[in-house]
């Protein structure tokens, strides 16, 4: 259940996420530079981008946070974030992959705070959410994931 109740008309966390997903998908554009409604992955602006980042805020105003290679079984250490990339929505549950923080150093860091984030990484490890259980989304720029980070 959303914010809002069981009206299904007031979920626009769901909505924004497959907005995510369709522009993930199709590049279009869209006239509001700054909201995840709009175009991010305008390809005059960057061509081959393909993932728009985002953070989740609980009902409670807390970022939704998840956690990557729990055990240790892809030869890397586990992580928690706060990042995510949409890679499927159906009946407004998505699955969402992971994105790695990577701080100034160029090294993954745990627990970033997003003002300190320098850039994101993808991942292969997803996590299955409800998306009526968050009250607010917030998009990233899609410039974080990849970004080439420079040695001090």
């Amino acid at each position: 259940m959303g914010c809002k109740g069981k009206d299904r008309e007031n979920h626009c966390v769901c909505d924004a996420v497959e907005q995510i997903l369709a522009e993930q998908e199709a590049v279009e554009e869209i006239a509001c530079p700054t909201s995840c409604f709009s175009n991010l992955l305008s390809p005059a602006a960057n061509p081959g981008r393909d993932t728009i980042p985002f953070i989740l805020f609980d009902k409670k105003g807390d970022l939704f946070k998840a956690f990557g290679n729990v055990g240790e079984l892809n030869n890397g250490s586990c992580f928690k974030t706060v990042f995510f990339r949409v890679e499927a929505v159906k009946d407004c549950c998505a699955t969402l992959s992971l994105l790695r923080p990577v701080n100034g150093s160029g090294q993954t860091e745990c627990c970033i705070d997003p003002c300190d984030l320098v850039a994101l990484e993808k991942s292969e490890f997803c996590i299955e959410v409800d998306l009526d259980c968050f009250c607010a989304i917030q998009c990233l720029s899609p410039d974080l994931v990849g970004r080439a980070i420079s040695p001090c």
